[in-house]
């Protein structure tokens, strides 16, 4: 994993919602639209932070969310990519495990906490909701956990990029995301990210238009290195 990562501190967005006029439902999950509003947050601004109160959950509109925690040797893990129709910042204890930022610009509904609680308490149909959003965070963190444990550094680069094409359409694949946070989020050097990169396009399992555009070249070959 690299270093520590630049992102630009938030602003407190409580005033904001205080004084918003009205607020629009936000759909987190079949069974759960909940009033809540809309913030734009600049490349690398911070959403919210590490060890923060969590008293908001949140849904990306557009573009690209990183949720990531600073260890104890000042490290830093990528714990997750959010992309749009993605639900983040859903908490088991009263502060946020790790904090939010956005990779690119972004657009992210917030909202309370507590009226995602009321909801669940008072409707079994919100309860499920809340519950599947709660064990696909715990399936998300179990499926890197054995990808870290397991796979070598082409099986982990593998793995990201079929699940990333899954999420979007096709075998192109849009990397919003530096090739720095996928080495945090894989748990590799920057140099050995790229260097992956480099010998799947020499074994024709991917093709590279430019650095940031993946097209998968070789489905078959890919899923067998992931396993």
């Amino acid at each position: 994993m690299h270093g520590l990562s630049v992102s630009t501190p938030h602003t407190d967005i409580r005033p904001m919602l205080r004084s918003a006029p009205s607020q629009p439902l936000v759909h987190l999950a079949d069974g759960l639209d909940l009033p809540g509003v809309a913030m734009p947050f600049l490349r690398n601004e911070e959403i919210y932070g590490q060890d923060e109160p969590a008293d908001f959950v949140y849904r990306v509109i557009s573009g690209t969310v990183r949720t990531c925690r600073q260890l104890a040797d000042g490290r830093r893990q990528v714990e997750a990519f959010h992309l749009p129709g993605d639900v983040f910042g859903l908490e088991c204890g009263d502060v946020h495990y790790a904090s939010a930022e956005a990779v690119v610009d972004c657009e992210v509904a917030l909202v309370r906490r507590s009226a995602v609680e009321s909801a669940a308490q008072r409707d079994g149909t919100a309860a499920r909701a809340l519950w599947l959003l709660a064990t696909g965070d715990l399936e998300r963190v179990r499926r890197l956990t054995l990808t870290l444990a397991r796979k070598g550094a082409t099986e982990r680069v593998a793995s990201f990029l079929l699940a990333l094409s899954a999420r979007g359409d096709g075998d192109v694949v849009d990397l919003s995301m530096s090739r720095n946070d996928l080495a945090d989020h894989l748990g590799l050097t920057i140099e050995t990210v790229s260097r992956t990169f480099t010998q799947l396009e020499r074994s024709r399992l991917i093709e590279l238009p430019s650095p940031r555009r993946v097209v998968l070249r070789d489905r078959r070959a890919l899923t067998a290195l992931d396993g």
